[in-house]
């Protein structure tokens, strides 16, 4: 009886871990290594986009193109706080808009712009990281959903949080 028990609950966490997709990432991000924890999240990202890539995007479409697609914001001391924007350029032919823009944990905070980005024009996702309850290597990945070319990218700020002295 115990054994069906523990082997329900198993399954309900596994399924869990499947509809939250990147949200199974959290646990891994401080021990993991960069590396490791690129690779299973590029494999989700690759997954996700191919189910809602149903229908090629126009030629014409908004493509939306990262200055860095990481940010290492190198050794900060449990508790601070990481800001940092990251650059993008529209360099499609219609005006980019950015649905939505979230991050493997709460402890992220991206803000993408409200307005639509014109053809040529720049703009800047504010990401705001708070480490406090972190230790060890983060590798925070933010998620870009937008009418562009994939209409799905990938940024990273990666860096390690030693403890508060």
């Amino acid at each position: 009886m115990k054994q069906i028990i523990i082997l329900a609950i198993a399954a309900i966490s596994l399924s869990a871990c499947q509809q939250n997709g990147s949200n199974a990432q959290t646990g891994a991000d401080s021990t993991s290594s960069s590396s490791t924890s690129q690779s299973s999240i590029s494999s989700t990202s690759v997954s996700t986009s191919t189910n809602e890539a149903v229908v090629p995007a126009a030629a014409d479409a908004a493509v939306l193109t990262f200055e860095k697609p990481g940010y290492d914001f190198g050794k900060i001391k449990e508790g601070e706080k990481v800001h940092y924007n990251f650059k993008f350029k529209n360099t499609g032919k219609s005006p980019l808009i950015i649905t939505n823009a979230t991050a493997t944990c709460g402890c992220t905070i991206p803000e993408p712009p409200k307005e639509p980005i014109q053809p040529g024009a720049e703009g800047v996702i504010k990401v705001v990281f708070d480490s406090t309850g972190k230790s060890g290597m983060q590798d925070k990945v933010i998620t870009v959903t937008s009418n562009g070319n994939p209409s799905v990218n990938d940024v990273h700020l990666v860096g390690v949080v030693t403890p508060a002295s």
